[in-house]
């Protein structure tokens, strides 16, 4: 690979998914307010669906977290190894601080190759179809932290 080799390509290569993701998921921004390093507030009124959230994490199509992440699902091949694993990440994190990781990451590490998934402004390389549209709605936000707190055992 030429110019910034792996990572850059890796890069790229999640651009061009969350560009296609991003086009699936027209719904509006949620409002939230950011505490600390914690999203106390769910974004919807309704529950996160644990059952929903895992469709989600391991859809290699929208969620895209198995392109980095590893987890507890032996049923899919080619998991990542360039962010931590999901294995009890339930146990580690809080609703809030999970929520905040996938709203925006970048918020806690601004070096943080992970997609902003529920945030639209002062990003950066979104096609014009695109823009203003998040990765993920604010349920299915709500559906993977719902599913993520499930995650509390360590391999």
């Amino acid at each position: 690979m030429t110019g910034r080799g792996a990572a850059g390509g890796l890069l790229m290569s999640m651009t061009a998914l969350c560009a296609s993701a991003q086009a699936q998921a027209p719904a509006p921004l949620a409002a939230y307010q950011v505490i600390g390093e914690t999203i106390p507030r769910a974004l919807t009124a309704t529950p996160g669906d644990a059952a929903r959230g895992r469709a989600i994490v391991t859809n290699k199509q929208l969620g895209l977290c198995l392109l980095c992440h590893t987890g507890p699902f032996d049923e899919e091949p080619f998991q990542g190894n360039l962010a931590p694993d999901l294995a009890g990440v339930g146990s580690r994190l809080s609703e809030g601080q999970l929520r905040l990781r996938i709203v925006d990451g970048r918020r806690l590490n601004p070096q943080s190759i992970m997609p902003a998934y529920h945030r639209t402004d002062g990003l950066e390389r979104v096609g014009p179809a695109w823009q203003g549209k998040p990765l993920l709605a604010a349920q299915q936000v709500e559906d993977v932290v719902a599913f993520l707190l499930t995650l509390r055992a360590a391999r």
